[in-house]
């Protein structure tokens, strides 16, 4: 995989956000791009990077780890979206700038207590398990107002905004109805808080509705990246 090759995706998908931002009349920069590296080789980040690409989305801590020293010389913002176990929130805390996958107090206490000083806040994202499938993460809709409020008042965090991973769905409109729930619980919330700012909702197979529905971040790997490799880590 060449240099060329992950510069003409993330140019197509850059595209894609664009066109749909201008059907549903919004400004495209207003959408970051979060590139997916999950199982992808430190190699291909720093040709993304090369493109002018900056924040980078890791779900394995340890690879993640592995590939920031690897490429301690470039500007990434390294985002974790990956289910976070309390045994891995210190290297988390010290080395990220957001967390995206935060659905329990206990996991933002312990993120902020071990915030180092020195650096800024962290910026945070709750993930709401927007579809109530029982077999995802993510805080429930009705209890949002409750945990926002606990995360809100710790120090060395930012809350920014929701996460969520809606169930599949196979038409536009039914893709856009649970986005359109996460869109209206973030309004809500910013009543409150108005710093927030950040819907990380969106993938290759829902970007269209995403966007429609306010995305302001989305998340992009098999598209850039090409398919996944899922040898077992941690």
């Amino acid at each position: 995989m060449t240099t060329a090759y992950i510069a003409k995706n993330i140019s197509e998908v850059r595209q894609q956000i664009h066109n749909h931002c201008a059907q549903y009349q919004r400004n495209a920069t207003n959408v970051t791009l979060l590139a997916v590296s999950k199982t992808k080789p430190a190699a291909l980040l720093r040709a993304a990077y090369d493109t002018g690409q900056r924040d980078f989305g890791e779900n394995y801590l340890q690879e993640s780890l592995d590939k920031q020293k690897e490429l301690s010389d470039l500007a990434i913002i390294w985002h974790f979206i990956g289910p976070i176990q309390s045994n891995k929130t210190r290297a988390i805390a010290e080395n990220f700038q957001w967390v995206h996958s935060v659905d329990r107090l206990k996991i933002a206490r312990r993120l902020s207590e071990q915030r180092p000083e020195d650096m800024p806040p962290l910026n945070i994202c709750l993930q709401v398990n927007i579809s109530r499938e029982e077999s995802k993460s993510g805080v429930a809709p009705e209890t949002l107002p409750e945990l926002a409020k606990e995360i809100a008042a710790l120090p060395n965090l930012t809350l920014r905004g929701l996460m969520a991973i809606p169930a599949p769905a196979e038409t536009l409109a039914e893709q856009r109805k649970p986005l359109a729930e996460l869109q209206k619980a973030l309004t809500a919330l910013q009543k409150d808080y108005p710093q927030l700012d950040t819907l990380s909702m969106g993938m290759s197979g829902d970007l269209e509705a995403a966007i429609a529905e306010g995305s302001t971040m989305v998340r992009i790997g098999t598209a850039i990246f090409g398919a996944r490799d899922y040898a077992p880590t941690i």
